[in-house]
């Protein structure tokens, strides 16, 4: 049998996907591996025989694929971020981050370890992937290259494990009440989208637009559609409200609750739209002519009569407005004349079929300039260099073309879910990669008196790094919990935190504070892994 699969890495490929597939979904009292598990399957394979390892093309092909298109969803997200508040909270998580690296820089020493293992250990102990990547692209072709997954391998598990005890335990220590803290949050609504009629009757608001409504109270809602006696029509930014006028309000709950409460009351019924006026519809967006660009800049109301009430985007429902970015695969409803839906069906796109296909020629060459990147040896004060890799490079290239979206006059986005598709086969190439060529010294030293303290040494990074950040984030800057446990899950850049943390909350909450520091703290652990290389 080892003979067959040694001969056959297709084979060894395969098996190690399937069965880390299946064995990531076994769940221990709520827990469970996840995609990691292939790299825990290739372990196991590749213990059984030293010349049981998969290419080392396989390895770096899934790195690039994972990392490029990790940049490319995260870049607008990354930049937005970038604010007076989202530069607070990514201080934070760099200065957690370094303060990480500097307890395993001093116990490296204390204890006399290898700084390539210890490199392992902090990609394990903060379950961060494309960091052990840098580390193995770092330390090409030396004799020290198995040592960063060993330390990896053994302390990821408590990575997660450590994380969800730390927000459980803390929780309940600081007695907090996720509701409470929930509603600390200014236009925080725990039950995405509603719409609502409202019947105009505050004579305060008589003659004004509704755009300068919107803009002087600061409302999050978009207005959809309005009857005046029996005439009905589309909101624009110059309808003027008068006595008697019904409205229709889409946002959060909150959002609606106090817009209600300016305009007048709420009418029991939702209005009707009369479809022989106007007409709505899901169309996909799929046009590459399309995607890319703002609704400002498309100016659909102007000129085919068009307002976008909602966009879908994944699982997430939200509110355009004028600076809303299309995105192939994104899902809009649109409101219109009958006689205007198929032109806009058709401008749009509205095609499933092209969303399953990417421009190859755009996504090959933003990978190309990554890796050019990535190569560009960058000097060092002491006389040496410094290169970010193939997962540094590609990753900054994926930033910076995500958030252009639209450069030079190609698309360097693709469609959401061939990002996730691609995202995915990336990650598991990589791991079933790095498995199978680390195994054999990885079975070695896994059960030795060195692998009890490479799992110990992980679950004192891991716990040290989420009470830090609860600490900061909570109880210093008085960030809300729910918030802040979405944080430490983009520290963790780990999925299976953040999934937990949004459960415990009960709304999507950590999601804002995830998406805030996620790409920094990825970067981040990319390049410090590299740097305790040298300590």
């Amino acid at each position: 049998m080892l003979a067959l699969l040694k001969d056959n890495p297709l084979l060894v490929l395969f098996l190690v996907s399937s069965l880390g597939f299946l064995l990531g979904r076994v769940k221990i009292a709520g827990f469970s591996l996840g995609i990691a598990a292939v790299l825990f399957v290739g372990l196991a394979f590749g213990s059984l025989d030293a010349e049981l390892k998969l290419p080392e093309i396989v390895q770096r092909l899934g790195l690039v694929l994972f990392v490029y298109t990790i940049g490319l969803s995260s870049g607008t997200g990354f930049f937005r971020s970038l604010g007076q508040r989202g530069l607070r909270d990514n201080a934070l998580v760099l200065g957690v981050l370094v303060l990480a690296v500097l307890f395993l820089g001093v116990l490296r020493r204390v204890l006399n370890l290898e700084p390539s293992l210890i490199a392992g250990v902090f990609a394990g102990a903060l379950t961060n992937t494309p960091a052990l990547a840098g580390v193995l692209e770092a330390l090409k072709g030396s004799s020290s290259e198995s040592l960063p997954v060993l330390g990896y391998s053994v302390t990821y598990p408590m990575g997660v494990i450590a994380m969800l005890l730390c927000i459980g335990v803390l929780e309940r220590f600081w007695k907090v009440d996720m509701k409470l803290e929930s509603a600390r949050v200014a236009g925080f609504a725990a039950t995405g989208l509603k719409s609502v009629s409202v019947l105009v009757n505050k004579p305060e608001v008589i003659g004004l637009s509704v755009v300068k409504l919107a803009q002087t109270e600061k409302w999050k809602v978009l207005f959809a559609r309005h009857r005046r006696g029996e005439i009905e029509t589309l909101v624009c930014p110059e309808t003027q409200l008068e006595l008697g006028d019904v409205i229709t309000l889409i946002g959060s709950e909150k959002a609606v609750s106090d817009s209600i409460a300016r305009l007048g009351e709420a009418i029991p019924t939702t209005l009707e739209l009369n479809r022989s006026h106007f007409d709505y519809r899901r169309i996909f967006v799929s046009n590459q002519k399309i995607a890319g660009r703002s609704l400002l800049e498309l100016q659909l109301p102007q000129r085919f009569g068009v307002l976008i009430t909602r966009v879908r985007r994944g699982d997430t429902e939200f509110l355009p407005n004028k600076d809303t970015v299309l995105e192939l695969g994104d899902r809009v409803r649109v409101v219109c004349a009958p006689e205007q839906m198929n032109t806009i069906s058709s401008y749009l796109g509205d095609s499933y079929q092209h969303l399953s296909e990417i421009d190859v020629l755009s996504f090959g060459l933003g990978i190309a300039l990554g890796l050019l990147l990535g190569s560009l040896k960058i000097p060092l004060p002491n006389g040496g260099h410094f290169e970010l890799g193939i997962a540094g490079g590609t990753l900054i290239v994926g930033l910076l073309l995500g958030w252009k979206e639209r450069f030079l006059g190609v698309l360097w986005q693709i469609p959401y879910s061939a990002n996730l598709t691609l995202r995915q086969i990336g990650i598991v190439l990589f791991l079933a990669g790095v498995g199978t060529r680390s195994g054999f010294a990885f079975g070695q030293t896994v059960f030795s008196s060195l692998g009890l303290t490479l799992f110990l040494l992980g679950a004192m990074v891991t716990s040290v790094v989420a009470i830090t950040l609860l600490f900061l984030t909570h109880k210093l800057f008085r960030i809300p919990f729910p918030i802040a446990i979405g944080m430490l899950a983009g520290l963790q850049t780990q999925p299976a935190v953040l999934a937990f943390a949004t459960e415990r909350s009960g709304n999507d909450l950590p999601n804002q504070g995830y998406a805030t520091v996620y790409p920094m703290a990825m970067i981040a652990k990319i390049l410090l892994a590299q740097l305790l290389l040298t300590l």
